[in-house]
């Protein structure tokens, strides 16, 4: 008997309760009336937001923390709810794999918010959505784990050249879209241009300290047959997708609030990631329909919640 089967279920729903608060009180923290300036930590003069939840994060960052919480609101949440709910009724490990991405995806933006964002009221919220969502990765993690040491081989998929050059290059493509501004802040022995009022850069270190290399590892257990491999690969695809369309939307509130984004910033860190996206989705779709389970994983649908 699988006694996760409650607690993933708990999971879900207190995730997708806790998003909706998040990202509803993200969307409506945009107003750009509010702003006043702020003489941060290094003594550098910075705008800041002033509105709502923001209020005390940059005029440059608060948009970007909007465009998320839009993102996350009119996309994931949706997303997130059918997938859940298949994933529940159809019990089968294919929609579990589409879960897994999905909760990902949110660890990755609970992440974002709990240690990226100035403290504010929802501080408490952030705790709690990133830790439903670590518990939740974990578990299904647990579960793809032991089904891959119990069945051996779950299923066939193609790996085809082209997934391998999108992962050496979606690997490599963070480093060098983030590595320069810290190469050049430690040549010149000051801050990050645009640290402002921070202390680190959160998506900094989740890129080149998780996201990079997990690919990387990805491709090498793909390559050696391992099942976590295509489990991994389903999620990074994922990943890929929801950045692509996140980063427009991001940029627009950020448009939309009168920053000025210099047009080298637009291509190397926006349009880049919008057409990986595009060829994230077609490898995705392309993964979900040739892959052939092995009959043996139906036993997986007995530890299913």
């Amino acid at each position: 008997m699988d006694n996760t089967k409650p607690i993933i279920k708990y999971l879900d729903v207190l995730i997708i309760l806790l998003l909706l608060i998040v990202t509803i009180l993200g969307v409506c923290s945009f107003h750009t009336s509010f702003s006043y300036e702020f003489v941060n930590q290094y003594g550098q003069k910075v705008q800041m937001w002033g509105a709502g939840i923001y209020a005390h994060d940059s005029y440059f960052k608060a948009p970007i923390f909007i465009g998320s919480d839009f993102t996350i609101l009119l996309f994931v949440v949706p997303l997130s709810i059918v997938t859940f709910f298949k994933a529940k009724k159809k019990q089968s490990m294919e929609y579990d794999i589409r879960s897994f991405g999905i909760v990902s995806l949110l660890l990755y933006y609970s992440a974002s918010l709990a240690f990226g964002v100035t403290y504010n009221r929802l501080h408490l919220i952030y705790i709690a959505l990133f830790g439903m969502c670590s518990f939740s990765v974990s578990v299904l993690f647990a579960k793809f784990h032991a089904a891959g040491v119990r069945q051996g081989k779950v299923c066939s998929y193609p790996f085809t050249k082209g997934m391998k050059v999108f992962l050496l290059a979606a690997g490599i493509s963070l480093f060098a879209a983030w590595l320069p501004d810290i190469i050049i802040s430690i040549a010149k022995g000051t801050s990050l241009e645009l640290i402002e009022v921070y202390t680190t850069e959160i998506t900094y270190v989740l890129d080149m300290g998780i996201i990079s290399p997990l690919i990387f590892i990805t491709y090498y257990l793909v390559r050696h047959g391992d099942f976590i491999g295509y489990v991994f690969l389903r999620m990074i695809f994922k990943i890929c997708m929801c950045i692509g369309i996140m980063l427009p939307v991001q940029t627009f509130f950020q448009l939309s609030a009168g920053i000025s984004i210099p047009i080298p910033a637009l291509i190397t860190k926006c349009l880049t990631f919008v057409v990986m996206a595009f060829f994230a989705a077609y490898f995705d779709y392309r993964l979900k329909r040739e892959t052939q389970y092995i009959s043996s994983a139906d036993n997986y649908n007995e530890g299913r919640h």
